[in-house]
């Protein structure tokens, strides 16, 4: 079953746990990482009732020494689904260096850092996926939101460097851009407006929590965004980017078409900056 082997990254909520799930029934066999036993009994229970049988493993991201152990010990794998990751707004004066570091290791450096252990292996089997989940904000950028968006600009432009590198490996290097879906990313962002109380953006991050309130009605399902993951695994020749979802459509279009000035004026007066 190598040849069908799939380590997810952040397989319990979301559009991780989504994604695994859709691979099993896919027949796919699937490896999910989690930070947590309890998080390992989540992604059980529910492969359980979705009548599919899911394997998990504990794993820090983070931790250089721990995903050099698990990708030894995984042999060799059809694809790799980076998808660790979590939401981080503040406006760029509010975030201290600490809070940089960790989220550049957690978004930047960890799935990298994967991809590269996978990589021989793969090419030792003559070829191999690696998708990146990066986000509609690896192509656009709206303010109080910026470490975020630089994770994912700065994924892109390094997934997009892999790709021509392992080309004649006969590996693959997907990147997919989800708009909003349903995940945890959004108790992330009333987390991050707590602890900023007391900025000299108050406003706009109340305007910021109030706006998120309206949209996630129109929000997708993370089952929708596993599908097109699946989709890059199993096609013979996927294509490098897949932009998911109707709102990531459009911000896409609106920053190609519109001059920046306006754009930027538009940002600031939705967000009161």
């Amino acid at each position: 079953m190598s040849e069908r082997h799939v380590l997810v990254t952040g397989a319990n909520s979301g559009i991780g746990l989504a994604t695994v799930l859709e691979l099993a029934k896919r027949e796919f066999r699937v490896t999910g990482t989690v930070r947590s036993e309890a998080k390992a009994s989540t992604v059980t229970k529910e492969a359980k009732a979705a009548g599919v049988e899911v394997e998990t493993r504990i794993l820090d991201v983070t931790d250089a020494d721990g995903c050099e152990a698990l990708i030894d010990s995984v042999g060799t794998l059809h694809g790799l689904v980076n998808n660790a990751g979590y939401g981080m707004t503040g406006a760029v004066e509010d975030v201290a260096d600490d809070e940089v570091h960790q989220i550049l290791d957690t978004m930047l450096v960890a799935p990298i850092r994967l991809a590269r252990l996978a990589i021989p292996a793969m090419r030792a089997a003559g070829g191999g996926r690696i998708v990146n989940i990066s986000s509609i904000y690896g192509r656009t950028t709206t303010p109080l939101t910026g470490w975020y968006q630089g994770t994912k600009h700065a994924l892109e432009g390094v997934s997009d460097a892999l790709r021509m590198e392992v080309a004649k490996d006969g590996i693959h290097v997907v990147l997919v851009e989800p708009g909003g879906f349903k995940t945890n990313i959004w108790e992330d962002l009333q987390r991050d407006l707590d602890k900023r109380a007391g900025s000299d953006y108050t406003q706009a991050y109340e305007r910021l929590g109030s706006l998120q309130g309206l949209w996630s009605g129109l929000m997708g399902e993370p089952s929708t965004c596993a599908k097109v993951i699946a989709k890059a695994l199993e096609t013979s020749s996927p294509r490098s980017r897949y932009l998911v979802g109707v709102d990531a459509r459009l911000l896409s279009l609106a920053a190609d078409v519109t001059p920046t000035p306006i754009m930027d004026r538009v940002m600031r007066l939705a967000q009161g900056l």
